[in-house]
């Protein structure tokens, strides 16, 4: 009891310091919000039954601290030079210092080492938060100071070793690593075009990751090979599977939608080049979402009698539910987009 009480508390302390950071009228109050977000995680890392999360708590602690520190550094040499504000037109050093220390806490290439690493060690809810809530301030940071050619390279270098990094995986846990550096390029890419675009972005990409982690958290999956294992239904590997492709942004699945228009807003700002190494790079990581779905669903396997009825089972339910959010959430949206 008081266990989950104290993981409520510092749940609440890390959106907290979330937003004290995004809300923040100074480069100082913002670099607070995130150490207060950051000292709060750590707690949270720590599981018992995981002997990696001490491994992981470091490391991920290292590297947030280093990243702090080249924040801390560049806005005290900002207010040096310059007014208390985040315009910084006129040093462009400063600024791209900045964007490098916010880019290796949401964990971009070529400063994404440590993200793999970090999330073998965590469980499937943390694992869920450093995705997701954890990318969120530094993004909103981004915003105020993003550049246009040095988001360019950094979308490619992250969506390429987001593609080519989860090849030959066979943690879950990985896997979910990398595609997530990839989903930061095109969130980068977003950003660099339209600060409302990157939202829902990242609105679509915490859902799908969301639905995909509570099926591996409630059936205990974490390696490549229990994906096939004789304990899974049909059901559950069907619908991992649809949820993956629909990840991967492969239509008419739903995570095509923020896809969409990524590319139509970057086509219209006369970016095609960057489209099209967008769409290459994400065939590359449709790929190893395929390899594990065909495997798991092509493999011979028996199903044993004494099985748990697939009607009345709560987690095919929650299952069943994500796949028809999946299949149906595109049509929805675009007849919504198009109503508008």
């Amino acid at each position: 009891m008081f266990k989950n009480s104290s993981k409520i508390m510092f749940i609440i302390i890390v959106m907290m310091g979330t937003m004290m950071a995004v809300s923040a009228n100074s480069w100082v109050n913002s670099w607070m919000g995130l150490e207060i977000n950051l000292l709060a995680f750590i707690p949270l890392m720590n599981d018992t039954n995981n002997l990696k999360s001490t491994e992981a708590s470091l490391k991920y602690f290292l590297t947030q601290a280093l990243a702090s520190s080249i924040l801390l550094f560049s806005v005290i040499m900002y207010y040096m030079k310059m007014n208390y504000t985040f315009m910084m037109e006129e040093n462009q050093s400063i600024k791209m210092i900045i964007m490098t220390s916010l880019l290796m806490k949401s964990g971009a290439a070529p400063f994404h080492f440590w993200f793999p690493e970090v999330m073998e060690g965590l469980s499937w809810i943390n694992s869920l938060i450093l995705m997701t809530c954890q990318k969120l301030a530094p993004f909103m940071l981004l915003s105020y100071i993003i550049s246009k050619s040095f988001s360019i390279m950094i979308s490619i270098m992250t969506i390429t070793i987001g593609s080519l990094g989860g090849l030959n995986q066979t943690s879950l846990r990985k896997i979910m690593a990398f595609s997530s550096i990839n989903h930061l390029g095109w969130m980068l890419s977003a950003l660099m075009i339209n600060s409302n675009l990157w939202i829902l972005y990242f609105i679509f990409y915490s859902m799908l990751s969301a639905s995909i982690i509570m099926m591996f958290n409630t059936s205990k999956l974490f390696h490549f090979n229990q994906l096939f294992s004789n304990n899974n239904s049909i059901m559950m590997k069907l619908s991992t599977m649809i949820n993956f492709l629909s990840l991967g942004g492969l239509p008419p699945f739903l995570g095509f939608f923020p896809k969409w228009m990524v590319i139509q807003q970057l086509s219209i700002n006369n970016q095609s080049m960057l489209v099209f190494f967008l769409m290459v790079m994400t065939l590359i990581t449709l790929f190893f979402y395929l390899r594990m779905c065909f495997s798991s669903m092509m493999i011979n396997h028996q199903n044993s009698n004494w099985m748990i009825n697939v009607k009345n089972s709560y987690i095919v339910k929650i299952y069943l539910f994500n796949t028809a959010i999946s299949i149906l959430g595109l049509p929805l949206m675009t007849s919504m987009f198009y109503m508008m």
